[in-house]
Formats: structure tokens, C-alpha cells, sequence
């Protein structure tokens, strides 16, 4: 914001001295804020924000100096680096941001940060002048390495002094510096160890507990967040058989005095460190007076004292005392502050109208005293071009009879060895005709004879003069009642009826003038007429504590109460009326102050009374019947909105049970007319509830007070209240798709009910489509919450949305659910696969259908065994619809199985596939078949059984043809022995000693044993029932038939031969 300062031309030294005096006075006017006069007004340039002199940076982050400047016409900005032109056009990491002299040095593409370490300057100019930010010393922080080095035991004896030294790597900023033990343990400081501000380790006596950890040195670095560790110091205390107590001596600072040096306004900080055993306590003194009160603060367990915000008249000597039993010793240290520059008076920005004269001082101090320098728009003052009505004296600038086009930027520099100050200063002549900044028509309300104030803001160059006028009226308004400030308010001691009226402010300077007109409005004040008094009333009863107030009627009136001086919770218990409270059923805890507070928007008044309760006997209480409360009553609507109303009713009495519950329901004429349904649920202690409406409903309201006994009936209903309609906020629930028929999907939801349709004619959007982003979607406008899709695909997916809309509106976008068509029976599994690992197992595995047809239920497994033309019953398994394997667990090691298995949906069981287990010969060869079918020695082998087969074929015919017979080995009537050596090796002897009948031949009903064609197959021979394979696929067993011998003995000639019964005879 721009300060103007105006001044009249002055002829004589006693009119320059009143012009300082006025200068002083209205240096606070400023340039309006107004942005139509800030755009019309010319305005040199003046720099608003710029970073701080010394500017340290993150050498991770890009770089950002910032200046920026206000003015009219709008600042163009430049720099300068080390005293030269910075060009920025020619760096590509360099830029500068649109409307503002910030640069930006982006290093995400590269480069050094430190390449740009310096000290900048920036340059706001525009047709007025030129302003100058301070110069801005830009250094990138450093975080350099601890240098390596080897840190011996250090050996000491127990009570000597003992200081580890940190010695941080310089960084920039300076590190943070603490100690902690190698395992980042903090060392524990106190009076006898702590820490310098040095950084480095005290011991004014070391202990033999010393010795029990290391100490390393840590330094934080600021940017970086970085902590540096320094290899740790390892102690090794020497004992003694006692230690010796010794007087303090100083272990920083040195000897018995020393100097200090501070600049002024910055903290001061003395440190005194002693050893001694005892370690020694520290005080602080000043010599020839007090510590400086308010100021000091005692650090590091009194070792260090600080001084804050130091000014010249901390200099001085301090002294600290170290003392402890055996002795005490002190340190002097000589304060000195010197001052960088700081102001005396800052120059300020001057506005002048032509002709005008003006100045700008600029007086800084410090230590030494600086040297003041003056330049205009960034040159020095000596180098400008000659301006007659401009005279410098040291650090005054004094302007004379100033003319249009005398506008410029000066800056002043005070400077001595410790820093510098820069300050910009604007002189801009302008001629403006005078303008008033309050709104237009303004409003005053007040109290009768209350003080009241009228405010008229005005600007203009030269300096208008300023007129307060009333009704129109020549008289200007100044004196009596009446006082005219400079600033152009219009002051009344005491506002009267006879003051209402309009009151025009009028401002004139040579170049024209303007005015702007206030009404005033005089009120009555608000009085409490009738107060609440002092009561005392018993408990139960129903006190009235009155409050009726007068005011004026056009002004709002609010009364509220207090109760013990805090706001009084109106519960349901009371009722608050326009003259007064009632209290229903008072208790011992409605005794209290009660206030009544009448206030408007411009006064109150209170009034107070106490109220006593008194007890009723407990007995007396516990005899009283306890029944249902009565009905609430006398319900009222009141703070009628779109979406609320405040529903306030009277509690009824709670028949000796306190009310515990208010029950309010509503009732609407359209959907459900005359059917209530709970709305909301309040404490007993509440009779007034602000209800949240839907749009488009036709309220009205009850309520039931319920106590410990039971709920009472419900109030009278209360008047209507009809919201307005409003499209529909949210869309049916429950949404969901699904086929009650094969060639359907049925889509239904949950409909809105009454407080959620919001408005006339409420309807359903229902859209839906395959689930494929390409598909086009069908929609449907029904009004029931159903809605048949037919001619569907067998369980297909579809994408469903149903939006729920009335005559306002459609409800927002609803969220997809997916739905699917009506299911089918599903087709048979793909494929079913039988293994037989052994005898006592087969492994079923089978896959899902091909087509599901829906959501599959389960899996239905019959199954049962089979021997040749016998079948066994059979068996059910069911399955879950994740099942696709299981084990049977065979009862019967001969018998085939055959499976029927098919899968199951809500509809229900689907195609079969059909399979039977394999026979045990193919089972047992396919479970050792490595196809052998094609290896040599497989190959041999048949060929050697088919020559000895033929051999035996012939041997067999002679014999038969000389009728001869075969002496084997006699095996009648013996079972095998599974564990003899021939069934190991697969071969059994064969004995036709008692005529045995061949296994390939039948007998007859009568004994006789007819002959038929052979038959090699295996598994024939094992429907016997007597045969049976081994796991490794052998076969086992004895061929018998019961031997008719009268038949044997008479026809051992027709006994045939069998080739497989001879093969197993060879074998």
C-alpha cells in the first residue's frame, strides 16, 4: 500500500516547521484501495516482496530469488549479478516469471548450483521510475564430510577435568551439533557433563561410570536432513582409592576475563564451564547493577546465560561466580554492542500536487553511526540529471514548487561496517480531483443518546476540503453537538430524535468536488419493563419467571436466558415465551441465578432474580404413582425452510416417572395418507428439534413422550407443511437381473418411498444391455419396480441401470449391476477319465461343461457293478459344483464299474456322460504298458511261447492219437498258496490225475462235460469267481469243476485239451 503525504506550499521557516508537523499528521492517508482509481492513478514503482539479504538454497532444489513490485503502468523487471547486467534471455536454465521479477534456475536438466553463487539486485521500472530490491548474497548449502581421522583411547584419571572435542566440518549453515553414544544412545548431560556451545564435551570431573560408553559427535545439517557421526572417543578411567575434592577452575572461557562483541537486536549468549569435585554450581552477575529484567534466561544447567533482543544498554561487565565447598572463582567478560543500521525514519512514498512542496528524511543510527547515500531510480543522486526544484541536505531530500513529470523512485542507503538498510521511496506528483471512497447512501443506525459516528473517506491531490451538511441546509456542521475530523468523520456526543435526517459530506479541491449523503436513524433503546423476581417454590410446581421488555419496533428483538451466568438449555421441562420462562415440574437442580438478556442489533439490557428450590420428602415421593406420561401439546411449526423445520412442542406432565424420550413421526397425504411412521428420536430433556424434510412432501407431525412406565398417546397432530418438489437425489437399491425362464431375465429393486420420490409422477428409467462395451443399450419407463426382458440368450451377462425420475428431473447417473439371462440345463461334462491305481481303488477326474447353461449347483455321480450280466445296485454321490475328482473306494476287487455322471443347475440335472471302468487285464497292462509293443525283446518273447505253443499242439495230437495220457503232478482239490514260488512267478502246476475238466468246458446238468470251442479271453475266466488277478497283473487260481466220476472213468478219451491250459502247464 502506498502511504501519500500532501502538503500546501510554505513561504517561511515557521511554515516549513508547521509543514513537518502536518507531514506527520497525515502520513497515514494512503492511496485507496479502490481498484478503479489504483488503475487510473499513475504510481511508481514500489517493491512488495523480495528475498531475504543473505539467501542460503538447497543444492537439490531448483533456485527461486524472488522480487516483485507493484505500479502503474505495470513494473518490467531486471537484474543485476556482482554489479553487472545479468542477462537472462541467454542462460536456458534462467527464467523469469510472468508478471514478476522472480527468477527461476531450474536444474532438473543439469548443472551446478554453486555456478550461481553471488549477489543479486533487482530493478523494477516503469515510466515513473525505478525501484531497487535490497542486494541479495545467494550461497548453496554445504554439507561437507567429517574428515577421516583415528581416535585413540583417551586415558584419564577419575576426578580429573576432561573435554572431547567435536571440531563439526564447516558447513552453511552452521550444523546442529549433540553427542550420543556409537549405538545412537543420547548422552546424559547435567552440571558436571554437558555440552558447550563450542560443541564440545565437558567433564568438570570424570567418574568411573564415565567409562561405560563411548562418545561420538553427531552434526545435523539444516537442507539436507543429514546427520554426520564422528568416530567415537573410548575412555578408560584410571581409579585411585579415593578422589581428591578440589576448588573450581574454569575450563572455558580461559583465564579470569575476556571480551564479547554483539550487534544490537540480536540475542547475546555468555558461557562460563568450570571443573572441580564437587562439580561446581554457576550464578551470573553485572557489575554496578541488575541482570536486564524480563530479557535473560539461564541455559545448559546455568552454565550459559542469554540475553535476548540486545540493545546499547546491556554493554557493560558480567561476571560468573563458580563455587562449590571447597572453594569459588569468577570470570569477567566485557560486553560490547555495536549496531548494524537501523531506521530512525524510514523514508516514505510522497504524493504532491503541482506546485506543492514536500521532503524525505531519512535518519538511521547505529554503531558506528552509518553514512546516509541517496540515489534516484538506482543511480546515485550526484550522477542524475539537474532538478532545480530538488535540494539534498545529508539525509533530507527537500522539494520545491514540484511540477508534473517530477516523479521518481529514491532510494536511501545507511551503511556502516556491520551491514546496511535500503529503503525505496516514490514522489509522485499528481492532480486529482477529489473523490469520495465510502458507499454511496449509507445507512447510521443508533440508540437515543448514545455518541454516533459519520464516516466519509475521500481522496484527492491537492488535499480537499472536506464539509459536513444536514437536509440540505448552508450551515456547515462543526461545534456544539457536532465535531469534524481532519479524516472526514462527523462526530456526535449524543445522538437525539431531532438528529435523524440526512447528512451530505462534501469535498472540493481546485480541480472540483464530490460528495455522498449518510441517513441517520435514531432508536429507542430496549428496556427489560418487567424482570424476572426472587422465588421460592417446591418441587414439582410450575414457577413463571417474567421478562417483558419494550423496544423499538424496527429493530429485531432476541431474547435469551442465562442460567448461573452460562445459556440456559431450554430442555422439555421449559418453555421460553415472548415475556417470560416457565419451568415445568421444577427440581433441585433448576435452583440457580436466572437471567434475562433482551438484546437487538445495536443494545441490550439484563435482568436477574434467584430461584429456590425446595425438597419434598423422599417418603412422600415414593408414595406418589408412577403412571404413562400425558400427550405432548400446543404443537408449533416455526424457521420454515426448503429442507428443515423447527418443531416445538409443550411436554406434558410425566405422572412421577421423568420423561426419558420424545417420539416425532410425520404423516403424508400422497403415498400412504394416514398411515405415521417415525421420523426422529430426541432426549426427554429437549422440547424444540430442527427436522430434516424431504422436497415434495405434505408434512405433518406428532409426538410421544415415553417414560420408564410407557409412552403416552400421541399429540394432536400439527398444522401441514407442503416442501417443494425437487428432482429425485438418489436411485432405487437392490438392483438385480435374473432369468425366472430360460429366455428371460427379470430385473427388479427396491423401489423409493414417499420421502425419497421428491416429487409428482415418479417413474424408472430401466436400461440394460450384453455385457460388451460395443453393445447398444434398450431402456424401458415403467412405474412398478419390475421390469421382464424376453427372447434372452441362455445365461448370458447383461449390464443393468435403473434411474429413478419425476417431473423435475431426472436422479443422478445410477451405478452398473450385472444381471443374467434365465438358466437352462447345463450339457454333460467334457470328458470323464477312469484310473485304476490297484485293486482296491479307481481315481475319477472330469471337467465342467462345455456349456453351463448357468450357475452351476453341484455334480450327480450314480454308479454301480457289473460282472458279465450281474449288476449290482446303485449308488449315489453328489458333489459340490468345485468338485471334479473322486476316489471309490471298490468293495468288489473282480467286478466292473459304470458311471453316469452329469451336472446340476437351479434348473436342473443336465446331460449324462456315460463310462465304464476298464477290464483288469487291460487295466493292469495299461497301468505297466511302457509301449513294449515295439521293443525287441517283447518281440522274441512271442515269438518263442508261439513255437513252443505249436510244439505242444502237436505233441498233444499224437498223444491223443495213441490215446496216451499226461502224467502231471498231483494238485487235487488244493488251492493255490499265494505265497508258493510258482504263483510268484506267475505259473501254477495243472494236475488231470481225477479227470478234471478242462476250464474252457461246461458240464452238464447230469454230470457230463460237454466240449465247446476255446475261448483265450482272461476275463472270461475270471467270471468264474474262483480266479483273480495280482497287482502286477498275474493271474491266480485253479480251475476245478466237480468230477462226476463214473464219468472221469468210462471217457478218459474224450477229455480235450486246451492250448491255453497247455501253456500254463509248460510254464
Amino acid at each position: 500500500m502506498s502511504k501519500m503525504v500532501l502538503h500546501r506550499p510554505h513561504l517561511t521557516c515557521a511554515g516549513i516547521a508547521f509543514a513537518l508537523y502536518f507531514q506527520h499528521l497525515v502520513s497515514a492517508i494512503e492511496v485507496p484501495l479502490d481498484s478503479n482509481i489504483q488503475s487510473e492513478l499513475p504510481q511508481p514503482p514500489t517493491i512488495t516482496k523480495q528475498s531475504v539479504k543473505d539467501y542460503i538454497v538447497d543444492p537439490r532444489d531448483n533456485i527461486f530469488i524472488e522480487c516483485e513490485a507493484k505500479g502503474n503502468p505495470v513494473p518490467t523487471f531486471s537484474w543485476t549479478r556482482n554489479g553487472k547486467f545479468f542477462n537472462v534471455a541467454k542462460d536456458p536454465k534462467v527464467s523469469m516469471r510472468r508478471r514478476s521479477g522472480t527468477l527461476v534456475i531450474d536444474f532438473h536438466s543439469g548443472g551446478r548450483p554453486e555456478d550461481y553463487e553471488g549477489e543479486y539486485q533487482c530493478f523494477a521500472r516503469n515510466d515513473y521510475g525505478t525501484a531497487l530490491s535490497s542486494k541479495i548474497h545467494l550461497q548453496v548449502s554445504k554439507s561437507p564430510l567429517w574428515p577421516k581421522e583415528k581416535v585413540d583411547v583417551i586415558e584419564v584419571d577419575e576426578g580429573a577435568p576432561l573435554s572431547l572435542q567435536c571440531n563439526p566440518p564447516p558447513g552453511l549453515p552452521s550444523p546442529v551439533i549433540f553427542w550420543m553414544s556409537s549405538s545412537m544412545e543420547p548422552i546424559h548431560q547435567d552440571k558436571r557433563v554437558s555440552q558447550g556451545q563450542n560443541g564440545d564435551l565437558y567433564f568438570s570431573n570424570v567418574m568411573l561410570q564415565d567409562a561405560q560408553t563411548d562418545y561420538s559427535c553427531n552434526a545435523r545439517f539444516h537442507f539436507t536432513h543429514t546427520i554426520q557421526q564422528k568416530n567415537p572417543y573410548t575412555l578408560k578411567v584410571k581409579t585411585t582409592r579415593g578422589v581428591t575434592e578440589t576448588t573450581p577452575s574454569f575450563m572455558y572461557p580461559y583465564g579470569t576475563s575476556s571480551s564479547q562483541m554483539v550487534l544490537r537486536g540480536v540475542d547475546l549468549l555468555l558461557e562460563c564451564i568450570a571443573s572441580g569435585v564437587p562439580a561446581p554450581d554457576i550464578m551470573w552477575y553485572k557489575k554496578g547493577g541488575e541482570l536486564p529484567a524480563g530479557k535473560t534466561k539461564l541455559e545448559n544447567f546455568n552454565k550459559a546465560l542469554r540475553i535476548s533482543n540486545v540493545s546499547e544498554e546491556d554493554s557493560g561487565e558480567y561476571f560468573c561466580l563458580a563455587s562449590n565447598k571447597m572453594g569459588s572463582i569468577r570470570h569477567t567478560i566485557s560486553v560490547r554492542v555495536k549496531a548494524a543500521p537501523y531506521w530512525l525514519d524510514e523514508p516514505q512514498n510522497l504524493i504532491l500536487a503541482p506546485g506543492e512542496d514536500g521532503r524525505l528524511v531519512c535518519r538511521a543510527n547505529g554503531n558506528p553511526k552509518p553514512a546516509i547515500q541517496w540515489l534516484v531510480n538506482g543511480e546515485p543522486i550526484e550522477a542524475s540529471p539537474p532538478n532545480p526544484s530538488r535540494e539534498v541536505a545529508g539525509d533530507t531530500i527537500v522539494f520545491r514548487d514540484t511540477q508534473i513529470g517530477s516523479s521518481a523512485v529514491y532510494q536511501c542507503n545507511a551503511s556502516n561496517e556491520h551491514g546496511y538498510l535500503l529503503a525505496n521511496a516514490f514522489v509522485s506528483v499528481l492532480d486529482v480531483p477529489p473523490r469520495i471512497l465510502a458507499p454511496r447512501n449509507q445507512l447510521i443506525k443508533v440508540i437515543q443518546y448514545n455518541r454516533t459516528r459519520l464516516d466519509c473517506p475521500f481522496f484527492g491531490s491537492p488535499i480537499p476540503t472536506l464539509r459536513w451538511f444536514k437536509n440540505g441546509q448552508g450551515n456547515t456542521l462543526d461545534g456544539g453537538n457536532y465535531k469534524a475530523h481532519e479524516n472526514g468523520s462527523l462526530e456526535m456526543n449524543m445522538a437525539r430524535k431531532e438528529d435523524q435526517g440526512i447528512y451530505t459530506c462534501v469535498a472540493t479541491n481546485i480541480l472540483g468536488k464530490a460528495e455522498a449523503q449518510v441517513r441517520l436513524e435514531v432508536k429507542d433503546p430496549t428496556r427489560i419493563v418487567r424482570g424476572p423476581e426472587d422465588q421460592v417454590v417446591k418441587r414439582g410446581s410450575m414457577p413463571r419467571l417474567h421478562c417483558r421488555v419494550k423496544h423499538d419496533p424496527t429493530l429485531k428483538l432476541t431474547v435469551t436466558w442465562l442460567k448461573d451466568d452460562a445459556p440456559l438449555y431450554i430442555g422439555n421441562r421449559m418453555k421460553k415465551e415472548d415475556d417470560g420462562l416457565t419451568i415445568y415440574g421444577v427440581a433441585e437442580k433448576d435452583q440457580g441465578d436466572y437471567t434475562c438478556v433482551a438484546s437487538t442489533e445495536l443494545d441490550k439490557d439484563s435482568a436477574k432474580a434467584y430461584l429456590t428450590v425446595l425438597a419434598v420428602p423422599a417418603n412422600r415421593l415414593r408414595d406418589l404413582p408412577k403412571e404413562r406420561p400425558d400427550r405432548p401439546r400446543d404443537l408449533e411449526l416455526t424457521d420454515l425452510a426448503e429442507r428443515s423445520v423447527r418443531l416445538t412442542w409443550i411436554p406434558g406432565d410425566d405422572n412421577n416417572s421423568p420423561i426419558t424420550d420424545y417420539i416425532v413421526q410425520f404423516e403424508e397425504d400422497r403415498f400412504q395418507p394416514g398411515t405415521w411412521h417415525n421420523h426422529s428420536r430426541y432426549p426427554g430433556s429437549v422440547n424444540s428439534a430442527v427436522l430434516s424434510l424431504s422436497p415434495y412432501v405434505n408434512y405433518q407431525f406428532r409426538v410421544i413422550a415415553v417414560n420408564d412406565v410407557g409412552s403416552s398417546l400421541p399429540s394432536v397432530p400439527s398444522e401441514r407443511y407442503q416442501t417443494n418438489g425437487a428432482r429425485p437425489e438418489i436411485n432405487p437399491t437392490g438392483v438385480q437381473g435374473a432369468g425366472t425362464q430360460k429366455n428371460n431375465m427379470e430385473i427388479t429393486w427396491t423401489p423409493l418411498n414417499a420421502t425419497q420420490a421428491y416429487g409428482p409422477n415418479l417413474r424408472y428409467i430401466v436400461r440394460w444391455r450384453r455385457r460388451d462395451p460395443r453393445g447398444s443399450w434398450y431402456n424401458e419407463t415403467v412405474k412398478t419396480p419390475r421390469h421382464v426382458v424376453w427372447n434372452t440368450p441362455i445365461y448370458v451377462p447383461y449390464e443393468i441401470k435403473v434411474q429413478a425420475e419425476n417431473d423435475f428431473g431426472r436422479a443422478p447417473e445410477p451405478d452398473t449391476v450385472i444381471g443374467y439371462s434365465g438358466e437352462d440345463l447345463p450339457s454333460s461334462p467334457r470328458y470323464l477319465r477312469i484310473r485304476q491305481p490297484n485293486l482296491e481303488s479307481i481315481n475319477l477326474e472330469w471337467d465342467h461343461p462345455e456349456h453351463p447353461n448357468g450357475v452351476l449347483t453341484g455334480y450327480n455321480l450314480r454308479y454301480q457293478a457289473f460282472n458279465g450280466s450281474k449288476t449290482g445296485r446303485t449308488l449315489v454321490e453328489n458333489f459340490s459344483p468345485n468338485q471334479t475328482r473322486f476316489t471309490l473306494q471298490r468293495t468288489d476287487p473282480i467286478s466292473r464299474y459304470r458311471f453316469f455322471l452329469r451336472a446340476r443347475t437351479q434348473v436342473g440335472d443336465g446331460e449324462t456322460i456315460v463310462e465304464e471302468s476298464p477290464a483288469l487285464l487291460n487295466e493292469a497292462y495299461t497301468k505297466n504298458h511302457v509301449d513294449i509293443a515295439t521293443q525287441g525283446w517283447f518281440i522274441g518273447l512271442m515269438c518263442a511261447i508261439a513255437l513252443l505253443v505249436l510244439i505242444l499242439l502237436i505233441v498233444c495230437f499224437i498223444k491223443r492219437s495213441r490215446g496216451g495220457k499226461y502224467p502231471v503232478r498231483d494238485n487235487k482239490d488244493e488251492h493255490l498258496n499265494p505265497e508258493d514260488k510258482n504263483v510268484e512267478d506267475g505259473s501254477f502246476d495243472y494236475s488231470d490225475e481225477d479227470n478234471k475238466p478242462l476250464p474252457n468246458s461246461q458240464t452238464s446238468l447230469d454230470g457230463t462235460i460237454k466240449q465247446q470251442e476255446s475261448d483265450d479271453s482272461l476275463v472270461d475266466y475270471g467270471e468264474g469267481g474262483e480266479g483273480q488277478f495280482n497287482e502286477d497283473g498275474s493271474f491266480i487260481g485253479q480251475y476245478t469243476v466237480k468230477k462226476d466220476k463214473e464219468e472221469t472213468e468210462g471217457n478218459e478219451s474224450s477229455e480235450a485239451t486246451s492250448p491255453v491250459n497247455a501253456i500254463y502247464s509248460l510254464a
